[in-house]
């Protein structure tokens, strides 16, 4: 076994770096439109670095996740539409660092809660009618 020294591992990392950067293909991907370095997914549109997610759309580098819209590093979500960085959670809009959340709106880093708007809880029947107008008025559909 070789000594790995520290200038011999930055030139081999930049250049695994750069390798990765490089690789466009889809890999095992069905129905996938207009997508580029995707594995395993399905029906996505758009889509860059997705890895097993269907039907998401515009999406960046998210796992497992489906139908979610315009998304980012979404692990485990879905129907989340402008959020990122999120896991396990569903029903999210423009939401950043949530985990395990449902029915949430413009919200940041909560985790097991539902039904909340900017951080803060409403009752179920109060969250559907203020998002909805919302969603009208800031054109989220």
């Amino acid at each position: 076994m070789t000594e790995l020294g520290a200038r011999d591992f930055e030139a081999r990392f930049r250049e695994l770096t750069l390798s990765f950067e490089r690789q466009r293909d889809n890999v095992g991907c069905v129905q996938c439109v207009s997508c580029s370095g995707c594995m395993s997914c399905t029906f996505c549109r758009e889509g860059e670095r997705l890895v097993r997610c269907h039907y998401c759309v515009r999406c960046r580098e998210c796992t497992d996740s489906s139908h979610c819209k315009d998304g980012q590093g979404l692990l485990g979500c879905h129907h989340c539409t402008e959020s990122e960085s999120c896991s396990a959670s569903s029903y999210l809009v423009r939401c950043v660092a949530l985990s395990r959340c449902t029915y949430c709106f413009g919200c940041v880093g909560l985790s097991g809660k539902d039904f909340h708007i900017l951080n803060e809880p409403y009752s179920r029947q109060d969250y559907f009618a203020i998002t909805r107008r919302l969603s009208r008025e800031l054109g989220i559909v």
